[in-house]
């Protein structure tokens, strides 16, 4: 079982910026790829960004060039850094654990709010 706890949620205005975290209870070292998905009001769970264990990222055409992933492994964790937020960013946001040869594993989310 990995329990995954994102943090970092909060109210911004459009153009701001905010970094979302995702702390991991395991070594996310051997992990095939850490994600992370939103949702917003009314809409379904939607694809953001992944970055596989080699390094690779891959990003919704939404969010490109504004949104990065990154990670640390020695500290297990995630991160979103999120620029140029507009509106319509507004979703809970959730991590994700791609693990090999196991169902995929998400946190319990963090509100990210367009506060204008």
């Amino acid at each position: 079982q990995v329990q995954l706890v994102e943090s970092g949620g909060d109210w911004v205005q459009p153009g701001g910026s905010l970094r979302l975290s995702c702390a991991a209870s395991a070594s996310i070292f051997g992990f095939r790829a850490m994600g992370w998905d939103r949702q917003s009001p009314g809409k379904e769970r939607e694809f953001l960004a992944t970055l596989t264990s080699g390094g690779n990222t891959n990003y919704a055409d939404s969010v490109k060039g504004r949104f990065t992933i990154s990670r640390d492994n020695a500290k297990n964790t995630v991160y979103l850094q999120m620029n140029s937020l507009k509106p319509e960013d507004t979703a809970v946001y959730y991590c994700r654990a791609y693990i090999a040869n196991r169902p995929d594993y998400w946190g319990q989310g963090t509100q990210v709010t367009d506060s204008s």
